[in-house]
Formats: structure tokens, sequence, C-alpha cells
């Protein structure tokens, strides 16, 4: 079975691994302390070109995202998000079950703008008694979305100048950060993000680690003591060291964005494809995560041999379903696709 169904099927990149070996018998301090964790903080730092910016490792991106959020809320405060968010609709609660409540806000193609937040704040101070409400204090971001688009650097700013006017913090989830940065098209760099956001994340369990993510926070107020939150939260690895080394290997030479621009290439690749025999994306996704409809009878047949992520049912005969890639997906694979694929519909 050869599985479109994720980018987290395969283990890790093997100069993770052999980095990982070359350092086993180190010894060294634990929970993050040690010296692997501080070369791969300084790495990103220096990436970013953000000096000011503390760079904490945390081990997966549910984990991640409910310690920031909780850093960032008062017990009265709550998020905004998009209604597709991973928060909304992929993570059990887990926000809600830190005391915060999720404003969510419709999105067509997973994205908000800068006039939805603003509506939506204003909706809330302009009650008559707005304390008897959660009040909107963070805006949560995905990028690439779950539907594998992208925000623009200008919409980003938007954003943020929407965020500066409503006293709002803005974070954002990069699980897949490496896909959107190495997207073509892209316009948004590390260092934009580092400006821009008051906290954001570079994914590694899904580009190429075997798991963590990098969680990089230029606001100074939201640094203080974010490391009792790590621990209360139960995300502070005693063999921290394994997350640092990870990062290192990755963002050394610029492997991590080279993953990334492999997977969407062969994610193009494959969109390119089922455009060609007539199925359009169902999103615009420059990302390794492309989006189709199809006949149940064609999935039926494709999935003899592949897996895909089943979205939703659009019909008693059609699935929207996704085909995701990964920093590891072979060509070959790909090439075996799309030659079933063009054979199939030749056929019907």
């Amino acid at each position: 079975m050869i599985r479109f169904n994720c980018d987290y099927s395969e283990g890790a990149h093997p100069r993770v691994l052999e980095k990982l070996v070359q350092t086993n018998l180190e010894q060294a301090p634990g929970y993050g302390a040690d010296v692997f964790c501080r070369q791969a903080a300084d790495l990103i730092q220096s990436l970013c070109h953000a000096p000011q910016a503390e760079v904490h490792f945390l081990c997966g991106g549910t984990q991640t995202n409910l310690t920031v959020i909780a850093a960032m809320l008062r017990p009265y405060q709550c998020v905004i998000a998009p209604d597709t968010g991973h928060i909304n609709v992929h993570e059990t609660g887990a926000i809600e079950a830190t005391g915060h409540r999720i404003l969510s806000i419709p999105s067509a193609d997973g994205k908000i703008t800068a006039q939805q937040i603003d509506l939506l704040c204003a909706q809330h101070w302009q009650d008559d008694n707005p304390e008897f409400a959660p009040q909107p204090r963070l805006v949560y971001l995905s990028f690439p979305t779950e539907f594998g688009t992208l925000y623009s650097k200008q919409e980003l700013l938007d954003i943020r100048r929407v965020c500066d006017e409503n006293k709002l913090y803005l974070f954002i989830d990069g699980a897949r950060l490496g896909y959107g940065i190495a997207a073509a098209g892209n316009d948004v760099t590390l260092t934009d993000l580092a400006a821009l956001c008051d906290a954001f994340y570079i994914g590694g369990t899904k580009l190429g680690a075997l798991l963590g993510e990098a969680v990089v926070i230029p606001n100074e107020k939201i640094q203080k003591d974010f490391r009792y939150f790590i621990k209360q939260k139960g995300a502070m690895l005693a063999k921290g060291r394994v997350l640092g080394i990870q990062f290192l290997a990755l963002l050394e030479d610029s492997l991590y964005f080279q993953l990334g621009a492999h997977a969407n290439e062969q994610a193009s690749r494959i969109r390119r494809a089922f455009e060609k025999v007539g199925f359009v994306a169902a999103y615009d996704s420059p990302t390794n995560q492309q989006f189709f409809a199809l006949p149940n009878s064609l999935i039926k047949q494709l999935e003899e041999t592949y897996t895909f992520a089943h979205i939703k049912p659009l019909s008693h005969n059609q699935t929207l379903v996704r085909i995701c890639t990964s920093w590891a997906t072979r060509a070959q694979d790909v090439d075996q696709l799309i030659e079933d694929l063009t054979r199939l519909t030749e056929e019907k």
C-alpha cells in the first residue's frame, strides 16, 4: 500500500538519524538545557533575524497549540480562529479543556481576513455588557492552512494591523511551515513571521523529524514564565536534547526547506495529472496537500493500491479526498499513481 493520506507516515530523514546516532553517548543536561537545544535556538534566531526571540522545543502540534494559547490568555479570554482551523476541528477540544473558548470565523478556503477579525471584535466591544462574553485576545492562523492555502505577506500585515488596533496577539500554527515557505508564489519568510507574530512555530513532526516543534516567541510578554506553562502542560521532555539535535540537522544547509520543496513538487505533479483527466482541485493549494471531489467508484479502484484522507461526502456517489505528499514521497510512487489514474479514467 502506498500512502498519500498524511505527511508523517515515514520516520525521519537520514541526516536526522545520523546526527542522533553521532551524539547518542554524549552526556547533556535535561529538559532542553543542553548545548544542542541552545545551538538550534541560536540558529533559528539567526534564520528569523530575531535575536530577541525565545525558542522552545515541544513534541507535537496539539501540545504546542494548547501550551502557547494557554500562556497567552487570561482565564476569561478566548481565541479567534477559522472554522476549519486545526484547534477547532482536529484537537478534541484541547483548547476548551484549558478553559478557553474558540470563536470560529467562517472561511471558504481555510483563511480568514482582517476585516472579519475586526468585525468580530467590534461586535464584542459594542455590546452593552461585553464582560458577559469571553473577551477576544488572540488570533490563531495556520500557515499553510488546513486546505494547503497560504496567506500573502500583505494579508498578514493587514491582520497584524487589526490585531494591534484591537489589542490582540497573533499566533501562527506552523506544523507544515516548511511546505508553506517553500511553496511557489509564497512571499512570506521566517523573518516576516518573526516580525508579525507574537509567537509561531516551525513544525518538525510533519517535515523530516521523528517528532518535535520549535516555538519562536518574539513577544517578551509571552516569554515570561513560558517554561512554567511547558512543564504544567506536560510538554517538557526530559531528554530535550532529542528535539534540539533534530532541528540542528534539519535547519543546517536549508535541508528543511529543500524537503518542503520536494513534497510540493510531487503534489504539483499529482494536481496536474488529476486536472488533465478532468478533476479540478477544490482549493488553490501550492503546497503538499491537494483536494479533489472524486467519484466513489474511482476512489475504490485507486484505494486498492493507495490510501487517501476522506474529508467529507459530497453526495451519495462523490467524496472530497485529500492527497498528501511528504518530505519522503518517492517520485516513482507518484509516477505509478499518475499512470493508474490515467488508465482508470481512460477505461471509462
